[in-house]
């Protein structure tokens, strides 16, 4: 089940009117809506709050022209620039050197959790928060970072000026929230950023400004945001409940492969031939032992070789710059999955040289062992087996094979599975200084 597409559905039905039943008893947005216009120009008028430089006319009429989808009659459409009471006010921490803050910055959002910390640690100059205000997340709006300021500690509370401050006190907090969460909503912050891409696009304020929310009546908002909260509720029992699946799943797929490789997983065959037999067939001269310290207690019949003595090690394909050159698909470390399969959709299709791949194509049950590219956390040594055409395609030199010379002795899916439990139990990182499979 796909958790994270299901929140999604939840929101999406929530800001169209369609999560909760309308009541007609409740007093329409519309009177809502006249409220905060009334209480903004008091505040303008105060001096403390700044006139906007543009606020998008927003119609008493729920269903007039241009709304992005219709809404309930008790609903009215606004802009976020109408609904916004925020005042920027910047704090300098560094003037306060030891005061200690509550900082909402970007890298802590996925805590939760703001840091508590003394202003002379903090770099920069910040924006003043308080209580309920709403922080959008400029950087990448891809990532659905949408936060909450609460009262944690007594001390002052500030947030990083990557986030876009929304203040209302009329509306409540989660509702606006939920709906900035909302896909309708991250499709608008998505597709109008400025920047080159990633972590560099940043939404733009002053479009953030008028983009257009719905808004519920009060006593509605209260009903959407009791039935989202039932079900991210249930929906979090899932996710852990898939967290424990894998995790078991993980085990019993890690015990099956140890079970095999040791000869215990399946009852042996008195008459089969021994593979001592088939290791001299295919060289007389070969070192056979029957057991060591790695693998004691073998069953009778079993021996023990190393990879080198059955298979052909191959490094990977360079490009190459002499002609002729043949365009080819070219298996990477992208086209790795973690469960160990090939993705042949992200295949690459290249030019190199024709006597290169003439040397380096793959052949069916060629196993590709990935051999530089690692990390601490996820370690080379990860293999896949082809079980494709020959010489459809080839593989980079971030990978190598390893190719059965006598494919009637051992079996390309045994060593696969060989590779996969090796792997899974940590032992391939010594490919990561070493570099090879031995």
């Amino acid at each position: 089940m796909n958790t994270k597409a299901l929140r999604q559905k939840i929101l999406d039905l929530a800001i169209h009117g369609k999560l909760v039943p309308q009541d007609p008893n409740d007093e329409p947005a519309s009177v809502l809506l006249e409220r905060i216009r009334d209480e903004k120009e008091r505040l303008i008028k105060e001096g403390k709050i700044k006139r906007p430089k543009k606020i998008k006319t927003t119609s008493d009429k729920p269903h007039y022209e241009n709304v992005p989808f219709e809404v309930p009659s008790s609903w009215i459409w606004s802009t976020v620039n109408e609904i916004n009471m925020y005042n920027s006010k910047n704090v300098d921490p560094a003037k306060q050197k030891e005061n200690t803050f509550e900082l909402y910055s970007v890298p802590i959002f996925p805590t939760n959790t703001p840091e508590i910390i003394k202003g002379e640690k903090i770099g920069s100059a910040k924006q003043s928060v308080e209580n309920g205000d709403v922080l959008l997340c400029k950087i990448n709006p891809k990532i659905n970072r949408v936060w909450f300021v609460k009262n944690r500690t007594e001390n002052t509370m500030i947030a990083s000026s990557e986030w876009i401050v929304i203040r209302n006190k009329f509306m409540l907090t989660d509702y606006l929230v939920f709906c900035f969460m909302s896909p309708y909503f991250r499709d608008l912050m998505e597709n109008n950023v400025s920047g080159v891409g990633g972590s560099l696009t940043r939404a733009q304020p002053s479009m953030v400004a008028n983009y257009a929310i719905p808004i519920p009546p009060l006593q509605e908002q209260k009903r959407i945001i009791t039935e989202i909260k039932h079900w991210f509720e249930l929906i979090d029992v899932i996710d852990q409940g898939k967290e424990c699946l894998q995790g078991t799943i993980k085990k019993a797929k890690s015990k099956i492969l140890d079970l095999a490789i040791h000869g215990k997983f399946v009852p042996q065959v008195p008459t089969d031939e021994p593979a001592s037999e088939l290791l001299k067939r295919i060289n007389p001269k070969a070192e056979i032992t029957c057991d060591n310290g790695h693998y004691q207690k073998l069953p009778e019949g079993w021996v023990i070789t190393s990879i080198s003595e059955m298979c052909e090690n191959i490094n990977g394909l360079w490009k190459g710059k002499k002609e002729p050159f043949v365009k080819v698909g070219v298996i990477r470390n992208a086209n790795f999955t973690k469960d160990f399969k090939l993705d042949y959709s992200k295949i690459e299709y290249i030019d190199v040289e024709e006597r290169a791949f003439k040397k380096r194509h793959l052949l069916n049950g060629d196993l590709i062992v990935e051999k530089s590219g690692g990390s601490d956390n996820n370690p080379v040594g990860r293999a896949i087996l082809y079980e494709g055409k020959d010489a459809i395609f080839s593989f980079s030199n971030f990978t190598m094979v390893l190719r059965i010379h006598y494919k009637d002795v051992l079996s390309y899916k045994y060593l696969y599975y060989y590779i996969m439990d090796k792997y899974q139990k940590g032992e391939m990182r010594l490919m990561q200084t070493q570099g090879g499979v031995n």
